[in-house]
């Protein structure tokens, strides 16, 4: 774009639309870089470039001399004259070597690549500052592949105190745009757009102590210090975090104010019975806890939308069918939606088991289910003879039609998508009451974000009488100390689990195969004594349920499976759990896998078999998991070892938004400001209608044109 027509666009559509014009019109870009940019690192426009943050800094503060050079030193700043220059080696492995001077003493600069350009613009006889990674070469001090500058045109932008670091990658490099690069464009683009309208309303500026928005964005790309880089980089932080707050806050308030539910005002007979005659055992205090908050929900006229977190085995079954009797005991129909038939088949099962004797009319509609069955079930379910359907995804299907469906329960929550949420809240007229529960506890600064329009419950205790599941790590040498554990648990009278990532050998990963595996299983304990099967998601139906029955029944003494495994089997005989590959799995799959033992009063063990080579990041996984058995803790060193959008879960729903600065596992003390601040100033003004607010509205629907709309979650 030229000048004159950026000055245009400028005086017609004002600062904020011309932060929309494409990249390529800023100086130094162009088609071909725009492209690279685009595809490299998502900058598209002026925005874009102007809120790719830095990664770090670093202190140009200093200048060392010659003397001074230490090879321990991870970066130094020279300044000082280019006195000649040679170049060693062959034609094909040409590298060029100036020689560099100052008062104290003299050292080499090294290209290997890039030669001509350094030959056509460096010249000798000039000063420099020079800047890089000191090492030794041939018995030589030398800095290879410097940055450089000629004293007496080095702006300060560029060699200041702090020196911005931003991301690049090799196709951008081999370009030519290297950090540095984009830090010129930077300085252009500031000078290019002139003043920024302002995106917080001054009473919040001013009451947060805040720098307006040209002083925070200009400090953090050319930070004059520390102090100037901390202040900007709050702010933005918080404005990150507060407009995804106030978003859903907002949305939050209203649904509350519009959508009316249903008042579950009496708890009567099927409570009482089941309370009183069918339980057996005591519920634990976190279940009160929990079902007290339920109970409130649901007789408040407001819509409930909660989500229910807890490890497995922590007892959530129970409370969603004490809510469950609630909706019965007040005339409605209730659904409970799992993402697998096993998980489907086992929630069946529970609590047709819990309901036993209480005349409660309860059905299984999964993909299995024959069309005989499905048209029985279809008409009692539309006349209200039905009460209770429990299901998967065939729940969503159009012939099922509630007569009065009160409540919805949605197990394991993050398998499912927005879209098929909001299909099974809309099969009834009025909107039902909603429980969503999750064995994979999400980290408290996630879920305030991607579920911060749900009131959240935890159930963070164990029923009495279980035993820490021992977490044990051994390495591909130690494989027949494993079998012989394996062998002694089974002469106790216990089972084991085997999971492996893979069904087959892949020629790019080197996984333990579960084909090969279960075969090397058989040899290691062969039949009659031992009875060995296989589970995964390529057989037919009627083999894996032939399968799990043998293993269910106890007549199968190990299971080797994929994660199919990892949800909806409850066998309390199985004590092991073998996990291979498990440097191969993410930290909550590692522990959901885990949770399929430990569910009887006897020990548990889970054997966590790994290659000799590891990652940094799977030697964290491994100590973590044999650290702690917590799910909440678990969840949090996930997140910090893996990010948001990585999450089990929350990649297949969709992470809503692009942080652009703020860490969730890092920001939680700002996130909490973030969501205070915003509903104390929605307590004060919920619609946003004030005057002073105005600027509010309008950067909620800019950013809603970006992001996706998360207001009907649930």
């Amino acid at each position: 774009m030229d000048t004159q027509r950026s000055n245009r666009i400028t005086e017609k559509t004002g600062n904020r639309d011309l932060l929309e014009t494409g990249i390529q019109y800023l100086k130094g870009v162009g088609p071909k870089r725009a492209e690279l940019l685009g595809k490299e690192l998502n900058i598209y426009t002026f925005r874009d470039l102007l809120y790719f943050f830095p990664y770090k800094y670093i202190d140009r503060s200093k200048f060392h001399t010659v003397k001074e050079i230490d090879t321990n030193l991870a970066y130094i700043q020279l300044k000082g004259r280019i006195t000649g220059f040679r170049t060693e080696g062959s034609k094909y492995k040409q590298r060029l070597i100036a020689r560099f001077t100052d008062d104290t003493g003299t050292m080499e600069l090294v290209w290997f690549q890039g030669i001509h350009w350094v030959t056509r613009n460096i010249e000798a006889g000039k000063d420099y500052i020079i800047f890089g990674r000191p090492a030794i070469y041939n018995n030589r001090i030398s800095i290879a592949h410097p940055e450089i500058d000629p004293v007496e045109k080095t702006d300060l932008v560029f060699s200041g105190k702090l020196q911005p670091q931003y991301s690049s990658t090799e196709k951008l490099k081999n370009s030519f745009i290297t950090s540095k690069t984009i830090q010129k464009l930077v300085a252009g683009l500031f000078q290019h757009i002139g003043k920024m309208d302002e995106t917080l309303p001054q009473h919040l500026i001013h009451r947060l102590h805040f720098p307006d928005i040209n002083e925070a964005l200009y400090s953090l790309h050319f930070p004059a210090g520390h102090p100037q880089l901390k202040k900007a980089t709050y702010r933005l932080k918080f404005e990150e975090l507060f407009y995804i707050q106030l978003n859903i806050l907002r949305q939050k308030n209203r649904n509350q104010q519009t959508i009316k539910g249903h008042v579950f005002a009496s708890v009567g007979n099927y409570v009482n019975d089941f309370y009183h005659k069918k339980l057996t055992f005591e519920l634990t205090e976190a279940q009160k806890r929990v079902i007290r908050e339920i109970r409130k929900d649901l007789g408040s006229g407001k819509q409930m939308n909660r989500l229910l977190q807890g490890d497995v085995g922590s007892g959530k079954t129970l409370v969603a069918v004490m809510a469950i009797l609630i909706a019965l005991d007040n005339g409605y129909q209730a659904c409970l939606m799992a993402p697998t038939e096993i998980l489907a088949n086992q929630h069946f099962a529970t609590i047709s088991h819990f309901l036993e004797g209480l005349s409660v009319n309860v059905k299984l509609l999964t993909g299995s289910t024959r069309k005989a069955e499905r048209n029985t079930l279809f008409a009692e379910l539309a006349a209200g003879d039905l009460q209770v359907l429990i299901g998967t995804h065939a729940l969503l299907e159009d012939p099922v039609q509630f007569n009065n469906l009160g409540l919805v329960v949605i197990d394991e929550q993050q398998r499912f998508g927005v879209a098929q949420r909001a299909r099974l809240r809309q099969k009834n007229t009025d909107p039902p009451h909603v429980l969503v529960m999750t064995a994979t506890p999400i980290p408290r600064t996630l879920a305030m974000t991607l579920y911060g329009d749900l009131d959240v419950s935890e159930i963070d205790e164990m029923p009495p009488g279980r035993k820490p599941i021992m977490t044990i790590h051994y390495s591909d040498s130690k494989r027949l100390v494993m079998f012989g554990f394996l062998r002694e648990q089974i002469k106790q009278g216990r089972q084991v689990y085997m999971v492996y990532p893979l069904i087959s050998e892949s020629e790019k990963l080197d996984y333990k195969a579960l084909d090969d595996g279960y075969e090397a299983m058989v040899r290691a304990f062969p039949p009659p004594r031992y009875l060995v099967v296989c589970a995964h998601g390529r057989l037919k139906t009627e083999e894996k349920d032939l399968a799990m029955q043998l293993f269910q029944t106890g007549k199968a003494h190990i299971m080797v499976a994929t994660t199919v495994i990892e949800v909806g089997v409850d066998i309390p005989n199985a004590t092991v759990m073998v996990i291979e590959s498990a440097e191969r799995f993410g930290l909550s799959q590692l522990h959901q896998l885990r949770g399929r033992v430990g569910r009887g009063a006897d020990q548990s063990y889970c054997i966590l078999m790994t290659s000799h080579k590891q990652t940094a990041e799977a030697r964290k996984r491994i100590e973590t998991m044999i650290n702690t058995t917590d799910g909440f803790v678990i969840a949090e060193a996930d997140l910090k070892l893996r990010g948001p959008g990585d999450i089990e879960g929350t990649q297949q729903s969709g992470i809503p938004f692009d942080l652009k600065i703020a860490s969730l596992s890092e920001d939680g003390l700002i996130l909490q400001f973030a969501r205070d601040t915003a509903q104390e100033l929605l307590s004060h003004d919920p619609d946003l209608s004030a005057p002073e607010n105005g600027m509010l509205v309008k950067q909620l629907k800019r950013l809603s044109r970006s992001q996706v709309d998360w207001s009907s979650i649930s």
